[in-house]
């Protein structure tokens, strides 16, 4: 008799979770196949590092062939409409255009989440998305190029917008690139002053009355503190009215001139589990306490497309962070590999044991085992936290951080990355190529358009 195919669609903390235990619970008694887009596991809370220069960018990277060697990897994207749950197949499409079909007899859905757009005018053309590593170059030769740009201007106006960087959400990316921006920005400027004693100014904007609103108001007010000292201006209560070329139009009617928007806002279920046909929660695909879809027990769903049922919690689900999808990966995997005869299910329960938010320097925000951390502590727990849980590259990553404390970054632009390929909405299957912005200083009018809620 053939084996059974076990095929892992997306490579994110829940899909790479469940490769990496599948391999090693079945010991080649199932054909693993992995279908992902790329060739590696993205360590996605090291990004903002990574657009300050930091981190190296592979740093944040784990090779799937080279850390899952018994699995075969197929690289391509699931097609919208290509899952049928029938038929037990996937379509997909590869990275140079081309067609195939997957057939599975356990599917694991682990696609993950996407940017989330707001029907604010002007965002889509105009903000920077942060969700992936060529989002993270762009943006620090970006920001690089305006503080260059900046200190041969003449114009005065032209140079204070070119040095000012809005950031809209205030969750934990949000404020990580904001609190590491402005130390980054802070240091090219040394390097090649403005003149006029002009310093460059970040925004952090967010419609909720404290950044980090979904952690516990100790951890919130530590970093609140951190950046107003640091000199970061947040706004809370605040949200875009308008984005453009020259700048933002707040809710407030204050017009923010401004190169720089960066869209941290928040992340959506990937819309791929939309076209499955099965019951959604918020765009999510519901599954049962062991994670399977109910009606479909050879189909499982973790990580951010899967409403999982927070079992301590009854009626509600558990939230879309990497804590949970890292931890329902290898769930995922154990049942099924269970429903194969391997091993006994179980249900997902998770207890938190703590969270870290890193904000550049020694500084961060933690809370490990419930006790709240700041300032030089918190960073040391926050870097080893990121270390013990990176499944790769923690020599070279460590080793990075060492030099970062005892070297200058090398503030230079590489021009790797366009505008065009990193567009926010990451869910459009063919995105527009969009042309390089033509900087304006000119302030729109009065807007009566939808405002944006963070």
């Amino acid at each position: 008799m053939s084996r059974p195919r076990i095929l892992i669609v997306g490579a994110g903390f829940a899909g790479y979770r469940a490769a990496r235990t599948l391999s090693r619970l079945t010991r080649q008694q199932a054909d693993i196949t992995l279908l992902n887009p790329t060739d590696h596991f993205l360590y996605l809370p090291l990004l903002p590092q990574v657009a300050v220069g930091i981190l190296e960018p592979r740093r944040v990277t784990v090779s799937l062939p080279g850390t899952l060697r018994r699995v075969r990897l197929v690289l391509g994207e699931a097609e919208a409409d290509g899952i049928d749950l029938d038929a037990r197949t996937v379509r997909y499409r590869d990275p140079e255009g081309g067609h195939g079909t997957l057939g599975y007899d356990r599917l694991v859905l682990a696609v993950g989440s996407v940017n989330k757009l707001l029907p604010v005018p002007g965002v889509a053309e105009n903000a920077h998305g942060f969700r992936g590593l060529p989002e993270a170059l762009y943006l620090r030769d970006h920001v690089t190029r305006q503080i260059e740009l900046a200190a041969g201007e003449d114009d005065p106006r032209t140079r204070a917008a070119r040095c000012t960087f809005v950031v809209v959400g205030a969750g934990y990316t949000g404020t990580e690139v904001a609190a590491q921006g402005q130390l980054f920005t802070d240091a090219l400027v040394r390097r090649r002053p403005l003149g006029d004693g002009v310093r460059p100014r970040w925004l952090l904007l967010d419609i909720a009355s404290r950044v980090l609103p979904e952690l516990d108001e100790k951890l919130s007010h530590t970093a609140d503190q951190v950046l107003r000292q640091r000199g970061v201006d947040i706004r809370t209560g605040t949200s875009v009215r308008e984005a453009t070329d020259g700048g933002v139009l707040l809710s407030d009617g204050e017009f923010v001139e401004s190169r720089t928007l960066v869209w941290c806002v928040g992340v959506r279920p990937d819309p791929l589990v939309e076209g499955i046909g099965q019951p959604l929660e918020r765009g999510r695909l519901i599954v049962d306490p062991y994670l399977q879809v109910p009606g479909h027990h050879e189909v499982f769903a973790c990580g951010d497309a899967a409403a999982v049922p927070d079992l301590d919690n009854p009626g509600q689900f558990t939230a879309m962070t990497a804590q949970h999808a890292w931890r329902q990966g290898e769930v995922a995997a154990r049942n099924v590999a269970a429903s194969l005869g391997i091993g006994s299910r179980r249900p997902y329960r998770h207890r938190d044991l703590g969270l870290v938010v890193d904000l550049g320097g020694v500084k961060a925000a933690a809370n490990p085992l419930g006790v709240s951390l700041s300032g030089p502590l918190a960073g040391a727990v926050a870097r080893g936290y990121h270390l013990a849980a990176m499944p790769g590259n923690r020599l070279r990553v460590a080793a990075d951080w060492l030099l970062d404390a005892v070297l200058p970054r090398q503030g230079v632009q590489l021009g790797l990355v366009r505008s065009w390929s990193v567009p926010l909405d990451t869910a459009s299957p063919e995105p527009a190529r969009v042309p390089e912005r033509q900087p304006s200083a000119r302030a729109p009018e009065q807007s009566e358009a939808t405002e944006g809620q963070s």
